[in-house]
């Protein structure tokens, strides 16, 4: 298991675009790949579960990825986070 936090730059946080756009990215890879907020843990590959997250613009998320890819998931979900997920 590897670990990131990393802060939401875009300044609508993770509404219904980025949101899809980070569950894309997820989708690539076979770890099972989740985020925690707050006290709350979502599934990354599932767009309800990251909406219903309510991460905003400068909130600080920890990535959490598991599996046989883990490596390759985190450092390609970190990037497309820190790039602002398309917007």
């Amino acid at each position: 298991m590897v670990s990131q936090k990393v802060t939401i730059k875009n300044p609508t946080g993770l509404h219904l675009r980025p949101a899809g756009n980070l569950c894309k990215e997820a989708m690539k890879f076979r770890s099972m790949i989740t985020f925690t907020f707050r006290e709350n843990t979502a599934n990354a590959k599932s767009v309800l579960s990251v909406l219903g997250a309510c991460v905003k613009s400068g909130d600080e998320i920890e990535l959490i990825c598991e599996g046989e890819d883990e490596e390759e998931a985190l450092e390609s979900l970190v990037a497309a986070v820190e790039s602002g997920l398309g917007e």
